[in-house]
């Protein structure tokens, strides 16, 4: 699925072509429109679909052509639970029997409609599985149901890898899963075999993280089945430049996932779309940015000062190595 020339498979947030100015014309601006811009950007060699959003209106045998036809791979579905109002109080959590069967099918659903695709990566948001208040959810019962909920899933189709991305909050103001060791505790106690984590580098910064210790972690209890990359402050999702705020952090992460064998796509999750940047350029920005990191990273591979730092735990010797390796 990489590109030729490329170190990673870079995929593509396809909401974030919205506002590209080749699409201003058009009255209607539908997924496979989406999908013909991001495959102009160089290096990027596939996209992430969210379900059921962007197969509202054509099929999964389409989009499967549609990509085809354009040379592009399919990374992976991701179910938009925040497109049904009723599962504001929760989706796989929901209180209410029949409501959380109607977030289960719909995950199932997306589970068929994603291998009819040619895809095997389900990546789960559970944002709306949380609370707002003091007393208003019984942790055991909604940990439980999640739990369960995840066991179904899962098992529908043990030939598609189930992955849950965590995000601190949002919509809720505490999420179910807010951080890596919680979700391995959760994946630890689903206890299937097509498990595994998503890491995004905003929710990392925002959840007081090093996003490199977190890939650790996942890599010793589980399996690193995503990787998110982007930027912000560390207060909020801001969906920013890969590299744009926090380079050593970006540097230490990439440096761990090389040190781990990872082989999954390198997705872009950034909001050009709501900051005002011309989508095709800033998605080149990251496919860019990313390129010149692994070039530093190759680097600090191979300066036996890092690896001599990293032994003695010397902080000021493994910035040095750092700066070296990003400026000589």
């Amino acid at each position: 699925m990489r590109r030729e020339g490329y170190r990673w498979a870079y995929a593509a947030r396809l909401n974030g072509f919205r506002a590209d100015a080749r699409l201003a014309g058009l009255n209607r601006v539908t997924a496979a429109d989406l999908i013909g811009v991001a495959a102009a950007v160089p290096g990027i060699a596939a996209v992430d679909v969210n379900y059921p959003d962007h197969l509202l209106g054509w099929s999964a045998g389409e989009l499967r052509g549609r990509l085809s036809d354009l040379g592009l791979g399919l990374n992976g579905f991701a179910v938009r639970y925040y497109s049904e109002p009723g599962f504001r109080l929760g989706a796989l959590g929901h209180p209410e029997e029949g409501v959380r069967r109607r977030a289960i099918d719909l995950t199932r659903r997306g589970v068929d409609a994603l291998r009819e695709a040619g895809g095997r990566l389900m990546t789960l948001w559970l944002g709306q599985d949380g609370w707002d208040l003091p007393f208003q959810a019984d942790h055991g019962r909604l940990w439980e149901r999640v739990r369960d909920a995840l066991r179904e899933v899962c098992a529908h189709d043990p030939s598609v890898d189930v992955c849950v991305e965590y995000k601190p909050d949002e919509p809720r103001a505490q999420a179910l899963l807010p951080d890596a060791a919680t979700t391995l505790l959760m994946l630890d106690e689903v206890g299937a075999g097509n498990t595994g984590v998503a890491l995004d580098f905003c929710h990392q910064l925002y959840a007081r993280e090093s996003p490199a210790r977190a890939a650790m972690l996942v890599g010793r209890r589980s399996r690193l089945l995503g990787v998110h990359l982007n930027d912000g402050y560390g207060r909020r999702d801001d969906g920013l430049v890969a590299g744009s705020v926090h380079v050593p952090e970006t540097l230490e992460l990439l440096l761990a996932l090389v040190g781990m064998g990872y082989g999954n796509a390198i997705y872009f999750d950034t909001f050009p779309d709501s900051t005002g940047l011309d989508p095709s350029a800033e998605c080149a920005a990251n496919v860019s940015a990313v390129e010149g990191m692994m070039r530093a990273v190759d680097r600090l591979r191979a300066d036996p000062g890092l690896a001599a730092a990293r032994v003695a735990h010397d902080g000021v010797g493994a910035t040095g190595a750092v700066q070296r390796a990003l400026w000589g």
